[in-house]
């Protein structure tokens, strides 16, 4: 079903301020989930940082204390202090490491003057620091899972969305798996604060469309539809209250019209009879003139009855001078018709909708410009339209068809409404347009009377064609309007 068009422009109103909200809401929250990942990542570096540094002190304190060889093992004492330390191995000065990646360690330590990272076994989840010192070296081996104080962690592992590993070489050792998937995601890496263990903090936040503000963007929504509809009813309201006030301008022009077409044809119709009764009168006072003895009284008579009688013509012409129309030829100006069409259009609009009637308006590419006073061919076209949708009336709705056709030829605009309505009678076609003839029960006949007069006096002419299955044509011929 197709939306009329104020309603199709409300609902692409409305689906544009609910778009441009959604997106705000939603990069609101991206924005705020963000933050929040990345306050949770830095606390994460922070607190994996003071642990590896913590390392490097803890074997920097046991080569300050270096316990005499055989005064016992101090060190082995340290796994018990530090989960995260599962062993300390210590070699003496005249002693060798076993493991080469140690020796090689050691060097590297002595050169820097620092603990020196041996080796790392991610898939064991450890790795080994080594430090020079005199007269023993130290070597130390981590858990990399223990090496994280969960105690102070800012994200529960087991529920947290962030992914956060620990990375080195291309390995990696995950410390928390996260979970999720989605088309926005946010990352972290950075080094840690130890050159001895020299890992990469890596976190990664995956946003799925589950995790945008739903509630938020559907109260938003619902928002936007409120206000629009509340806008599009006081547009409505607007155009409803203009249309009236266009169809009380022009319902006054039309009653004046009406009035002057009453008046006309109240004068033509009382000046036959006042002529008789002034011929009379005359008459019969040359009569009386000749043939009656009182012939002073008789005079008397008969000129009050001629002066009464030529004081009623003079009523009624002054009646008609009064409540004539004005002419319209001196008011004529350029006037669009495919746009006067499209005016009257938006007026009847209440009255296509009520009897489910669709016009066309069927014009070409270029405007028909005839000369015209406005009113006046508003009015025309306005009596032509609701004549035809009261003879739409008497046929079924899915029949009714209403099309007005604008042309042109060399030297006039021609303005066609047709209708698919019952027709005219043969026998009434003639005297379709003559004063207070009508086929409605309760019409005055005085509508295309005065259509008619109307466009006599704009140069024009208006015609009717019956069509050959039903339905009638009524075509208003204008003269053109001269090009500027």
């Amino acid at each position: 079903m197709r939306l009329p068009g104020r309603h199709r422009g409300s609902l692409l109103l409305w689906l544009g301020l609910t778009a441009v909200g959604c997106v705000g809401l939603a990069r609101m929250e991206l924005a705020r989930l963000q933050d929040a990942f990345e306050t949770d990542a830095r606390i994460a570096h922070r607190l994996l940082s003071q642990r590896v540094v913590q390392h490097d002190a803890i074997l920097a304190t046991l080569a300050l204390l270096q316990p005499a060889a055989g005064a016992g093992s101090a060190e082995q004492r340290l796994p018990a202090l530090y989960p995260q330390i599962l062993s300390v191995q210590r070699r003496e000065a005249d002693a060798a490491w076993s493991d080469a990646a140690l020796t090689s360690a050691e060097a590297q330590s002595r050169t820097a003057r620092r603990p020196a990272l041996a080796d790392v076994d991610f898939p064991a989840g450890r790795y080994r620091v080594v430090l020079a010192a005199q007269p023993a070296s130290y070597a130390a081996t981590f858990d990399l899972r223990q090496v994280v104080p969960w105690q102070e962690w800012p994200m529960d592992p087991r529920s947290s969305a962030v992914r956060v590993a620990l990375a080195h070489s291309g390995q990696s050792f995950v410390l928390q798996e996260g979970r999720g998937d989605g088309p926005w995601s946010f990352a972290f890496h950075k080094h840690l604060a130890a050159d001895s263990q020299p890992f990469d903090v890596v976190a990664r936040r995956n946003v799925g469309w589950q995790e945008l503000p739903w509630p938020w963007m559907l109260a938003w929504a619902a928002l936007m539809a409120a206000l629009v509809s509340a806008w599009a009813w006081l547009r409505l309201q607007q155009a409803e209250r203009q249309r009236a006030e266009e169809l009380l301008r022009l319902g006054q022009v039309a009653r004046l019209n009406t009035l002057g077409e009453l008046a006309a044809g109240m004068a033509h119709e009382l000046n036959q009879p006042l002529a008789a009764l002034l011929a009379n009168t005359q008459a019969a006072r040359r009569l009386l003139d000749d043939d009656e003895p009182d012939k002073e009284t008789a005079r008397g008579a008969m000129r009050q009855a001629e002066e009464q009688a030529r004081r009623a013509a003079d009523v009624v012409a002054r009646l008609r001078r009064g409540v004539e129309r004005p002419g319209v030829s001196a008011t004529l100006q350029p006037v669009v018709l495919s746009q006067a069409v499209r005016n009257a259009f938006y007026l009847l609009e209440p009255e296509f909708a009520r009897r489910q009637v669709a016009p066309r308006l069927e014009a070409g590419a270029r405007d028909v410009a005839v000369q015209a006073e406005p009113v006046a061919l508003e009015q025309i076209i306005h009596n032509l339209l609701t004549n035809a949708l009261q003879a739409l009336d008497q046929v079924p709705p899915q029949e009714r068809t209403l099309s007005v056709r604008v042309q042109q030829d060399a030297h006039h605009g021609a303005l066609t409404v047709d209708d698919s309505g019952p027709g005219i009678p043969p026998e009434v076609l003639p005297r379709i347009f003559e004063p207070f003839f009508t086929t409605r029960e309760h019409g005055l006949g005085l509508g295309l009377s005065l259509c008619e007069s109307l466009a006599s006096g704009m140069g024009g002419l208006l015609a009717v064609e019956p069509r050959s299955r039903r339905g009638a044509a009524f075509t208003l011929r204008l003269p053109l309007a001269s090009p500027a």
